[in-house]
């Protein structure tokens, strides 16, 4: 008992940086972070290991820490026949790219919480996601899968440990497996008709449900409609980023986009605010005002800036990872409303425009996610526009325009009063890399020298502080860098300076890009089979080193770095940098062959570097 008592007090995670082992730390649980010591005790005391990925921002990774990591009796079980370890998988996301693959090989899915159970040396045999406690139906509960794993552990090893030496044996295979091919001249037509026939001509986007944004395949579809002239590509595009900007994805009262839609309207989401989504958000409204002069994009893109500087910029400049989605116990808490709280903060001139623009009702205008039950609550959805509210209630478009800005304002400073959700306070090199991208190009796309600043402002600290050598580290958190740097942070870092170099010209921006394109080669290029390795070269407790194309929620890291290799072709007229591009390209033609819609930022780089004159 005192033990457990202890752990509830300070495990091994107390003094860690990350805020996600942080919110684990006193958990009855006693996790240990990634490393030597836990992996040593494992093998010491023969015991599998249970490892569990999440991040400060995932909802549910808080509901199966409250159902079971909190729990005596889940913790007691862990204590006795575990070792665990707890990842934020921000942090370390190649731990998390290695495993997830190994659940989506096993289990067929992903997704997070992870829930992995290895061998002492780290070979998985168990893959799941969200557990609850108890089991529903036929499917077990964590408290039966533990219970199972540690008999079986005890009495027929020889099972698991064939499944772990499999699963391994996958995992190897799958990233070192050859994907070298010819990449076809008809990529980018293929993705395009690939996006045509994916759209949703109702909604927007891509996807049923969930939906995420994708911004990467709106910068591809704007890139190709300059190319090509092809009315279609630029109609998906804009037609996508207002159905999002008017939608309950966009936080209408403080700015800012959340994660993705639970539904296949934009309406409900998930709630944290990803820095990485507001850097690829802010490029792909930035780049549409450029191509339509529409001012609602270029308002969304200041706005979205807006929001970054005020609730994710460290007093040095640099950038915070994340919000996340849950306040007083909640997810969303702080986003919704109840038509009480909305009528007690707005003027009666206000109230019947502001709800008759976001559907605000009694009932509330969504259903729960899991119970499917209305709460009372509202999520600000744009459903009419200034143009058709002035229709039905016989007003100008500016009066309900400006009764609108007056309501929003009024909400936000109701709001400021309430509970907020955690902000994760760690700075990452790449989704750091990703806004100064951003902010670099959007200042010059819309004009604002302030945009360009506030990039530099950014590139400096993290030049000075997580630049080491010809090295990168991968994470900043308070005084203390760590974690050695990913091909992520590389490639997005040097994307982020040679915007900078684009927008002043400053041949800093433009060395020091080079310097880190250079370090990519030496440290993560595949000898055998091409394209980059996501951990370097002399990374350590990895069972693999993957690699990968695919674009997900950002660009994959050799979609970035075939860009980059693009841009400092273009901009140093340099044959070798082009031919690093085209092979990192050509190392995944098979899989880019197979399905352009999934590469489309790296058939982006692709056609840049097919259009160079040498």
């Amino acid at each position: 008992m005192g033990q457990e008592v202890f752990a509830r007090q300070e495990n091994h995670l107390k003094g860690e940086r990350s805020l996600y082992l942080r919110q684990h730390s006193r958990n009855p649980v006693d996790w240990y972070p990634w490393g030597v010591d836990a992996f040593e005790k494992a093998v010491a005391e023969d015991k599998p290991i249970f490892l569990s990925i999440g991040y400060s921002a995932c909802h549910w990774c808080h509901v199966m820490a409250r159902d079971s990591f909190e729990d005596e009796e889940a913790a007691s079980l862990l204590n006795r026949s575990f070792i665990s370890i707890k990842v934020d998988r921000e942090e370390r996301p190649e731990i998390d790219g290695i495993y997830m693959a190994a659940c989506q090989l096993m289990t067929g899915s992903g997704g997070w919480p992870l829930t992995m159970i290895t061998t002492p040396d780290l070979r998985p045999f168990f893959a799941g996601t969200f557990i609850p406690k108890r089991g529903v139906g036929t499917s077990g509960g964590l408290i039966d899968i533990l219970n199972a794993v540690d008999s079986q552990w005890k009495s027929s090893r020889r099972r698991m440990l064939d499944n772990a030496e499999e699963a391994t044996k996958a995992l190897f295979e799958f990233a070192e497996r050859s994907r070298v091919g010819t990449v076809s001249e008809e990529l980018a037509d293929t993705a395009r008709d690939q996006l045509n026939s994916a759209f949703d001509d109702e909604h927007g986007g891509f996807e049923i449900a969930p939906k995420f944004p994708s911004p990467h395949r709106i910068l591809f579809l704007l890139e190709q409609y300059r190319r090509t002239g092809e009315d279609r590509c630029l109609s998906i595009a804009t037609r996508t980023l207002t159905s999002m900007r008017n939608s309950g994805l966009y936080d209408h009262v403080g700015f800012g986009f959340h994660r993705y839609s639970t539904d296949a309207r934009w309406h409900l989401p998930h709630f944290e605010k990803m820095l990485y989504d507001q850097a690829m958000q802010l490029m792909a409204y930035s780049r549409a005002f450029s191509v339509t002069s529409d001012p609602a994009f270029k308002q969304t893109a200041e706005e979205i800036r807006a929001y970054v500087l005020r609730d994710l910029t460290s007093p040095e400049g640099a950038f915070y990872s994340a919000e996340g989605a849950d306040s007083d116990g909640e997810e969303g808490r702080f986003y919704v409303w109840t038509l009480d709280e909305v009528t007690s903060a707005l003027e009666a001139m206000d109230l019947e425009v502001f709800c008759s623009a976001f559907d605000i009702t009694k009932d509330g205008n969504f259903r729960e996610e899991a119970s499917g039950r209305r709460t009372g609550r509202n999520v600000l959805d744009m459903k009419k526009g200034p143009a058709k509210l002035a229709s039905e209630l016989g007003q100008s478009e500016n009066e309900i325009a400006n009764s609108l800005s007056n309501s929003l304002a009024r909400l936000f400073d109701v709001r400021e009063r309430r509970t907020r959700p955690d902000r994760d306070d760690k700075i990452l090199a790449d989704w750091n890399g990703l806004m100064i991208a951003a902010l670099a190009s959007a200042g010059g796309l819309l004009g604002s020298k302030e945009m360009i600043d506030e990039a530099a402002k950014a590139e400096a600290l993290v030049e000075k502080r997580m630049v080491i050598g010809d090295r990168l580290m991968h994470r900043s958190a308070g005084e203390e860098v760590g974690v050695e740097g990913l091909l992520d942070d590389y490639a997005a870092l040097a994307l982020g300076q040679l915007e900078l170099h684009r927008s002043t010209s400053d041949p800093h921006y433009l060395d020091l890009a080079s310097r880190l394109a250079h370090s990519m080669i030496t440290h993560f290029w595949d000898e055998s089979n091409g394209g980059f390795f996501q951990a370097a070269d002399d990374a350590q407790f990895l069972i693999v080193r993957s690699k990968e194309a695919y674009d997900g929620a950002i660009p994959s890291g050799n979609s970035l770095a075939a860009m980059v290799f693009a841009l400092l072709a273009e901009m140093k007229k340099e044959p070798s940098a082009k031919k690093w591009g085209l092979d990192t390209v050509a190392a995944f033609a098979e899989d880019v062959n197979a399905n352009p819609a999934a590469h489309c930022f790296m058939i982006s780089a692709y056609e840049r570097l097919r259009a160079l004159p040498f």
